[in-house]
């Protein structure tokens, strides 16, 4: 492991903003040149991402509507976690809740930070197969639709810009890095 070299130290925190699934901070931060800079930071609980893959090839994705960029998208189910919840029992709920499906085996592709700039979200992701329906459960804000896509499909849209949401993108390419590998 590399000797870290770059950092940052704070020096002072200001909350100007506290949500339900946020909160923003203003922070006072020493460089390494001994010099300060100004800091926003947005506070978030993370998420957690399943990406249904059937023995057919195909995966199931969501269209949604997302009010931030005022726009439907394809995406993996996925959801917040709530303070202290565990990113896998939440996976698996959304996967009931979102695909209407359960699964008996679960592999980690990891986690990943999609907005390291300004955000301290952490998304962790799985790929769930051995796939069985059950009765989805959407929360009463949520709407969306969901859909099987064959694999090589998922992974043209990733390529053609039409999947731009960032937990998809990675969950799609992990995956199909895990086939090419031989891995599942």
């Amino acid at each position: 492991m590399e000797k870290i070299t770059h950092y940052e130290k704070t020096l002072t925190s200001e909350v100007l903003f506290e949500g339900r699934v946020i909160t923003l901070t203003k922070d006072t931060a020493l460089l390494e040149n001994g010099k300060t800079a100004t800091r926003e930071v947005v506070h978030h609980h993370g998420g957690a991402c399943i990406l249904p893959y059937f023995e057919d090839g195909t995966i199931c994705m969501v269209r949604q509507f997302r009010y931030a960029m005022q726009q439907e998208l394809w995406e993996l189910p996925a959801g917040k976690l709530e303070k202290g919840e565990d990113p896998f029992e939440a996976a698996k709920r959304e996967l009931g809740e979102e695909c209407g499906l359960t699964a008996d085996h679960y592999i980690s592709l990891g986690q990943f930070y999609p907005t390291v700039g300004y955000d301290t979200e952490v998304i962790y992701t799985w790929v769930a197969t051995g796939l069985h329906k059950t009765q989805m459960h959407l929360d009463a804000d949520e709407f969306l639709t969901p859909d099987r896509v064959p694999l090589d499909k998922a992974y043209e849209m990733v390529m053609s810009g039409e999947i731009r949401d960032g937990k998809t993108i990675a969950g799609i390419l992990k995956l199909k890095a895990l086939i090419a590998e031989g891995r599942l």
